[in-house]
Order: structure tokens, then sequence, then C-alpha cells
């Protein structure tokens, strides 16, 4: 018998194509949590690039979280809409049921896409897009599968943006700087670079679920007091000069390692340069990985607490930011070195806006109060968030333990008096309930 072989390999190219576009399993295949984790990882990447403050990087996290939760939430029925949950969402675009999705494609479309909104360098984003989407079509989705799956993504990323466009974000672009004063008590810009206060307007930012900017009020600092040395303030002023100069090894390790300070500049002569970091939300998020593939969650419950957690990062900044704006405390590193002794230096860095409450307190109580909801209160894990920026990873038994250590952090670093590190991880607690009681993810 004669074979006639271009026929009969052309035949073989054309069974092999054909056995591709119709993979049985590219559903099960394509919901692997590997892709969200690369995502965020990446998005952290960038944020770390580009430099965004504190706040700013919460918001990046949170909105492309969003939309990649909202994207696929169709493929888990258990899971609820944030619509109709968090403040001014409304209903998503809803996919067409008479026909098939790859819903995990449109998620961490909805993500890339979102988050290429938010940042600087898009080129950044679009070199992971080409990376994650080839992994993608080798699953061999069917291609209609896969164009509708992209085209449902790109719904939910414009509906998620078009609410973004509304939370005052841009228009506090516009608004005037801090305005320094002469009152010996407010916040005054800290060496070595004596930066404007960042974000002096981020309380005018929207919420995901708090109600106002100053729901959760933690309560104003010890008045300024540097005359009487039995006052509360000047108490508080000792500890922190005394703690720094009696400094344990130990201290300053956990001063070094949760710093998460996104711009630490550095002076030598007439040489400055600066070294990157990711902020006290980026540790955050680091965190949730961890957790998450530590206890080998699916691509939903991952998604489910990259959303979760970044919306309460953002809450947390806004209701923390409007308190550091309207007590304007002035920072230790000021008053000791006016006041007690001029050569005193912190550990770490003094970041660029007022005192009370200390951020990473707020961010950190909220944050370990909805990782524990989803993970448990007694979740060991070892944190080595930290590790690609030349720090040791660290050992915890839970959540709260690692978020207590992060507030005490503050004053071991020489940033932040006692009060703001108490009062404001009890602030984050209260964010972090008031979140999982507003916040239903699962029926």
């Amino acid at each position: 018998m004669k074979i006639n072989f271009p026929i009969f390999f052309l035949l073989l190219l054309l069974l092999s194509q054909s056995c591709k576009i119709n993979n049985p399993e590219f559903q099960k295949e394509s919901a692997q949590a590997v892709f969200m984790h690369d995502a965020m990882k990446q998005l952290t990447d960038i944020i770390v690039h580009d430099i965004f403050s504190p706040p700013v990087a919460s918001r990046v996290y949170s909105y492309p979280s969003i939309a990649a939760y909202e994207a696929l939430l169709h493929a888990y029925p258990t899971y609820n809409s944030f619509a109709g949950q968090l403040n001014g969402l409304k209903t998503l675009p809803q996919p067409d049921q008479d026909v098939e999705y790859c819903f995990p494609l449109a998620s961490v479309y909805a993500f890339t896409k979102t988050g290429k909104t938010l940042i600087f360098s898009e080129d950044k984003m679009e070199a992971f897009e080409n990376e994650v989407f080839q992994k993608f079509k080798d699953i061999n989705i069917p291609q209609a599968v896969y164009d509708r799956s992209i085209a449902y993504g790109q719904e939910v990323s414009d509906h998620i943006l078009a609410w973004a466009d509304k939370d005052k974000y841009k228009e506090t672009r516009t608004y005037p700087k801090y305005t320094i004063t002469e009152d010996p008590s407010k916040w005054k810009p800290t060496p070595p670079d004596y930066m404007d206060g960042i974000e002096p307007h981020w309380k005018e930012i929207r919420p995901y679920v708090l109600q106002s900017a100053n729901q959760f009020n933690p309560g104003p600092p010890a008045p300024y007091d540097i005359k009487n040395k039995n006052s509360k303030f000047y108490k508080d002023l000792m500890e922190v000069y005394e703690v720094v100069k009696n400094k344990t090894e130990e201290e300053v390790e956990i001063a070094s390692f949760w710093d998460c300070n996104p711009y630490v500049s550095h002076h030598s002569g007439h040489v400055m340069f600066a070294t990157k970091k990711i902020t006290p939300g980026g540790h955050w998020i680091g965190i949730t990985a961890i957790a998450a593939k530590k206890a080998e969650a699916d691509m939903m419950k991952t998604i489910e607490s990259y959303a979760l957690v970044s919306l309460g990062l953002m809450d947390a900044f806004i209701s923390c930011w409007d308190e550091k704006y309207r007590s304007g405390l002035i920072r230790p590193e000021t008053v000791i070195n006016t006041y007690v002794d001029e050569d005193w230096l912190p550990v770490l860095q003094t970041p660029p806006f007022p005192e009370h409450t200390s951020g990473h307190s707020v961010v950190s109580g909220c944050s370990s109060t909805i990782l524990t909801s989803l993970y448990g209160p007694n979740f060991a894990y070892t944190d080595d968030v930290e590790v690609e920026y030349g720090l040791p990873e660290r050992k915890f038994t839970s959540f709260n333990q690692a978020a207590e250590e992060a507030a005490i952090s503050r004053l071991y670093g020489g940033i932040h008096y006692r009060p703001a590190i108490d009062l404001g991880l009890d602030q984050g607690n209260k964010i972090g309930d008031y979140i999982l009681q507003k916040v239903k993810t699962r029926q």
C-alpha cells in the first residue's frame, strides 16, 4: 500500500491540534492559585519599583484584587459578590449563562488590566501579561472560550475602574500640601530629606466599608508638654529615647524586619542614593501569600484572602491618616534633637508624615484580624517576605503575634511613641472586626 506522506503528516498535525483544542481538563488546569500568586507578586514588585507611598499602595493592591475576585466567583457559587457590600459598588456585568467561560483566565485578566491602570510602569505589567497568558494558551483553552473569557475580564475591569474613578483619588492630587506651623507640638519635616507630609488629604478618599474616615477615632495623643518631666508626653518621649539608646540586637532586628519604608535615602558626602522596599501593606500582602500557600488554598480562597486583606489595608490607612493629620503630632526625632540630645538618631529613618497613630500598627491589627478569620487563630508560619531585601526570615505562632511585633517595632525603631502603637493596634483590630461584620464573602 502506497502512503501519501505529505497528506499523512497533515492529518496527524490536524489531529494533534484538534486534541489540543479540545483539552477536557482546561478548566481544572486553569484554576491554579499560582496564577493569582504570581500576578500579585508582580504587582508588588512594580509597586516597589514605582515607589508608591503606603496609603497609595493600598489602593493599588485593592482594586485589582476586587476585580479578580468578581471575575472568578462565577465558578464558585457559594461565594458572594462585593456589589452592594462595598461603598458605591453596584452590580457588575454578568456572564452569559448559555455559553462557557474560563473564569480563572478572566480573573487574572481583570487583575492585570486593572492593576496596569493604577501603576506607572505599565511595560512591566505587560511583560508579565505576555508570559502568564501564554501559559493559559498552553493549557489549550478552546479559542472561543479563551476570547470570551478575556472579554469578560475586560468588562469586569472596566466596571471596577469606573467605580475607582469616583473615590476622589484624582481630585486629591490637586489639593494643597500640608502647611507647616509654628506650633511646637505639630509635625515638621524630618531628616535627611525633609520631605513634605505625604497624603495630607487621604481622609477624603472613599473607604470600602467604613462609613466615614473618623468612624474608629483612636483618641488623641498625650498632650504635648516638654517642660513638665512628670507629664505623660515627656515620659513617652523619654521611653523612645532610652529604648533606642539602650537598644538590643534583637530589637534592631525586629525594627529592621518591619521597617517597610518604600523609600529610604542614604547620604554620603555629596552622594545620595535610595533603597526601595515594600510598604507595610505590601508586607501583609506577602504574609497573605504565605498563609494561602501553606493552607493549600484554592484559587478562589486565595483571591478572597487578597481582596479582603487589601480592602482592609485601604480602610485602615484612611482611618489612620484621618487621625494623623487631625492631631498632627510631632515625631520623637524632632523633639529629642531639639530638647534632649542633638546627636540622637532613630534606628529607622523617620517617615514623612505626622506621628499619631502608627500606620504599621493600624494596618497590622486590621490585616491580622482578617487573616485570623480566614486561617485560624493559631496559624504558625515562617515570614520570609523580607528575605529578598536582605533580611532573615522570622517565625510566628499566629497573625496576632506578628501584628504585635510589627507594632512594637515602631518603638524599637525610634519613630513612634507608645500611645500611637497601642492605640493604633486597637484601631486596626476594630476596623478588621467591622469589615468582617459587614462583608460576607460566602453564603
